[in-house]
């Protein structure tokens, strides 16, 4: 049994093994082939934060691979009522066969996994983002091909986000530029362990000249709100814009997984410009998630 708590849960192999899958399945969805390993198999949703992207891809990709998907908020659960997250996962993973949480802290998956009698998935916490990645990264290889030896910038705060790009950055071989405000760092023992990959730039842009990537994300995360107005000043430096994107490689590429602040981190000239590919980033998490689906649930394939 596998968990997808990280990307450090997979390998370099198996991580290019699901990018290419999700894009097969991505080809096969269009071309109307039906492709149903995942029949009969339920996939419970534990949602803490609320999202669109996430609940809507899973719930259709479990449709699409012809199992079925649970949609638990905390009004439906125990949880929610202050069982133990132990609890919980040894009573939900004898029922699903695969358990996918939202929420904010990571430790909570990580004891929900160890206690789970099926696989588990983050779907997202405040330390990483796995899933948005593996969509981010199959995207980059549709448009560009592998990104071994590419440049990408980070710009904007530290966050989960940049903590899962740290970690493909050392997977897939990459070289990460991090322009980010004082205090806003990622987590620092990231950074440490694979300086040969990622390294901060306070210069937004020299951070992005050259950058065959540009990605970035909001800047106060959902649970951050009051922060709000003390981030915008901190981060006021830190939009892409033209004006960046025009230091970047000529055919670079755009990334934001959504929801965007218009005109905060990211104008609309360039959210919406020839090199944004935050639609096709958005429609790849069903496909990246579809593998990483079949490649949990249905080892065998």
């Amino acid at each position: 049994m596998r968990h997808f708590l990280s990307l450090l849960d997979c390998s370099s192999d198996e991580l290019r093994y699901l990018i290419e899958r999700a894009t097969f399945l991505k080809n096969g969805q269009r071309e109307g082939r039906l492709h149903h390993p995942l029949k009969g198999k339920t996939l419970g949703m534990i949602f803490e934060k609320s999202s669109t992207r996430t609940r809507v891809s899973f719930e259709v990709g479990m449709l699409q691979l012809g199992g079925h998907a649970l949609f638990l908020s905390p009004r439906d659960t125990q949880l929610g009522r202050g069982e133990p997250v132990e609890d919980t996962a040894r009573v939900l993973s004898r029922m699903v066969d695969g358990v996918m949480i939202r929420t904010f802290e990571h430790d909570k998956v990580e004891r929900f996994a160890a206690y789970s009698q099926v696989p588990v998935i983050n779907g997202l916490t405040d330390q990483e983002h796995p899933c948005q990645i593996l969509a981010d990264m199959q995207t980059w290889f549709e448009q560009r091909g592998d990104i071994r030896g590419r440049r990408v910038a980070w710009i904007g705060d530290g966050n989960n986000m940049c903590n899962s790009y740290i970690q493909a950055a050392a997977l897939l071989d990459f070289e990460l530029q991090i322009a980010c405000p004082q205090g806003y760092e990622p987590a620092a023992e990231l950074l440490d362990k694979y300086r040969a990959h990622a390294h901060i730039e306070r210069d937004p842009l020299r951070c992005a000249t050259g950058a065959d990537l540009i990605v970035t994300d909001v800047w106060a995360s959902m649970g951050q709100e009051e922060e709000q107005a003390i981030r915008r000043r901190a981060f006021a430096d830190y939009i892409v814009d033209q004006r960046l994107m025009a230091v970047a490689a000529a055919d670079a590429l755009f990334m934001h997984c959504l929801p965007a602040h218009r005109e905060e981190e990211v104008s609309t000239a360039v959210l919406e410009g020839p090199q944004s590919v935050v639609w096709e980033e958005a429609e790849n998490r069903l496909h990246a998630q579809k593998a990483l689906l079949e490649f949990l649930l249905n080892p065998a394939r």
